[in-house]
């Protein structure tokens, strides 16, 4: 009778595969939401404004290096079954303690913007004061951790939220006119090249705790072994075009409106580049519009910044439950909230700056996943990792060192450092 009920309750395959499909197009909007987040949108409109049609190489840029690290990021994490930090002690003994504090720094210092970005967006949307906007959105977000079906509720949340950024982004594109083909010239031939533009978007994208976001997802959700790496690598794929689309739109959005002569203030105390543009392109419709965009952007990247950054604290303590890392969650929130009340730095001033900061943190670990993809196939269940993969691994973590190296004091100058 026991084995009966057993089966009688066992999953059918129809509701397996409907499960897995959720599960990857939760991972794919993490991903995308947490690369979508007020971070990029913020640091796409004021390098377009100060860079022009040129800032589309920088875009271009973001893309391909997203397209590299994701790729690996997810194969590796898939084939070891193992979290990023565990993945690093296994190629380095010590590194992965030393990578979880890094991503968890950078995910802190990234949700005091995330919390500041959600405020200006409120600000945009109803005219509530950012600080006051700003709280009232990381509670929404503490609700949902401390909500007991917490998982359905960051999926279901983040897959919405998504979809509504990327279709009211595409409006504004539309409505603002950008020069397509002089953006297209400079894509490839750029005018000007800003090392710390590019590393300051590379990071807002797939910078610090980004990098991880949707593999750790996946992790969770138990679609791990080469039996899923197919599904996995399709997933991945599908991000990256999301959000490089969602990167391109943005970026037209903003250009149509500097192209006209608009100039945008970036440096103002109170200033909200974006908000600028999208009011510019679209009257106060936009600059409502805007509020929902940077909103929805916002709080998905508060729940993805705190989700993900708390799950390297596993590498401490392993047997950590669901329940009590929703709690460390719900706690990662409070403590960047706490941040961000008394932080006196302009909201828009410290989305540039984590951008940056979390674009010298992606080097390290990065080139940790591509050394244990070299030396530590025997952790992959038999699979031969594509070499090709490998030397793109291997080459474009030398590209981030190097642009780090060239930027890391244009980016601390942005906090007076």
């Amino acid at each position: 009778m026991e084995q009966n009920a057993s089966a009688a309750s066992a999953p059918k395959p129809a509701e397996t595969i409907k499960s897995r499909r959720n599960s990857l197009m939760a991972a794919i909007f993490l991903m995308a939401t947490s690369a979508i987040g007020p971070g990029f949108i913020t640091q796409t409109a004021t390098f377009t404004a100060s860079l022009g049609a040129a800032f589309a190489f920088g875009i271009l840029a973001s893309v391909v290096i997203d397209f590299v690290v994701q790729l690996n990021i997810w194969r590796i994490v898939t084939l070891t079954r193992r979290r990023a930090s565990d993945i690093a002690n296994a190629a380095i003994p010590g590194s992965g303690y030393v990578l979880a504090v890094l991503v968890i720094v950078g995910g802190l210092f990234f949700n005091i913007g995330n919390i500041g970005g959600s405020g200006l967006g409120l600000n945009a949307m109803l005219g509530l004061d950012p600080k006051i906007g700003g709280g009232l959105s990381a509670l929404i977000a503490i609700g949902i951790f401390l909500s007991r079906r917490a998982g359905l509720l960051v999926d279901r949340f983040i897959i919405i939220a998504g979809v509504m950024m990327i279709l009211l982004t595409l409006f504004v594109a539309i409505v603002s006119g950008p020069p397509v083909g002089l953006a297209l010239y400079e894509t490839f031939m750029p005018s000007t090249i800003n090392f710390a533009a590019i590393v300051t978007i590379v990071g807002g994208t797939v910078g610090g705790y980004i990098t991880y976001s949707g593999a750790h997802r996946l992790l969770d959700k138990g679609l791990v072994g080469r039996e899923n790496l197919a599904a996995v690598n399709r997933a991945a794929l599908t991000g990256i075009a999301v959000t490089g689309v969602m990167r391109f739109v943005l970026f037209l959005a903003i250009l149509g409106v500097v192209a006209s002569g608009l100039v945008i203030d970036t440096s103002g105390k109170g200033a909200n580049p974006a908000a600028q543009a999208f009011q510019a392109a679209a009257g106060n419709v936009g600059l409502r519009i805007f509020g929902v965009i940077l909103w929805a952007a916002a709080i998905t990247s508060v729940i993805g910044a705190a989700y993900t950054s708390v799950s390297f604290l596993t590498v401490f303590k392993q047997d950590m439950s669901e329940r009590a890392r929703n709690v460390a969650t719900v706690i990662f929130i409070a403590v960047s909230l706490a941040f961000y009340v008394v932080i006196t730095t302009p909201p828009a001033q410290m989305l540039v700056f984590v951008g940056g900061l979390n674009g010298l943190i992606l080097p390290i670990g990065f080139s940790l996943f591509i050394y244990a993809a070299w030396k530590r196939q025997d952790l992959m269940e038999g699979y031969k990792y594509p070499r090709w993969l490998l030397v793109l691994g291997a080459l474009t973590a030398a590209l981030t060192w190097y642009m780090g190296y060239k930027a890391i004091g244009p980016i601390f100058a942005l906090l007076g450092l």
